[in-house]
């Protein structure tokens, strides 16, 4: 912790004695960079240079500072190219079931900007993953689940 400064010393005083007192303790000795010119002196000033350098740091894409519902909508929209990576069918229809779930979420409570955003089809996701992945196995026909009947559908009717 520092000391506070005495009155009747100036700031500018105040300061420059504590420098150099860390400098005769030798605190300054072997610091990254000592020596070496400052990164980026001879490109031209950038005003977000702190938000690239941190993004570039930490291996994050600029996608990661829009807000949610751009996200998605990117997401969508890439969709294809990343279910390509897949192997398996189940893995693609696991990735749409998940995005599907970020969606219902966002539609639940949505933030603005107020983007047009739907589920996204499933099985249409698959049957173009299995016509551009050469070695995806044919498909296996999906048992339907019988639907549910509605409570008031079959009730009788004031007879």
């Amino acid at each position: 912790m520092t000391e506070r400064k005495p009155s009747g010393m100036s700031f500018e005083s105040f300061i420059d004695k504590q420098i150099r007192e860390a400098i005769e303790r030798g605190e300054f000795d072997d610091l990254p960079g000592a020596g070496k010119p400052l990164p980026g002196l001879d490109k031209p000033h950038d005003e977000q240079w702190w938000i690239k350098g941190y993004l570039r740091r930490e291996g994050l894409t600029a996608d990661a500072l829009l807000p949610e519902s751009l996200q998605l909508r990117k997401e969508i929209e890439r969709l294809p190219e990343t279910v390509r990576a897949f192997g398996r069918e189940d893995e693609v229809r696991e990735h749409v079931t998940q995005l599907n779930r970020r969606i219902a979420e966002w539609l639940r409570t949505p933030s603005p900007p107020h983007v047009p955003l739907g589920p996204v089809d499933v099985d249409a996701v698959t049957d173009q993953w299995r016509s551009v992945t050469p070695s995806a196995p044919p498909a296996t026909p999906r048992q339907e689940t019988p639907r549910r009947r509605r409570w008031w559908k079959g009730r009788d009717r004031g007879k």
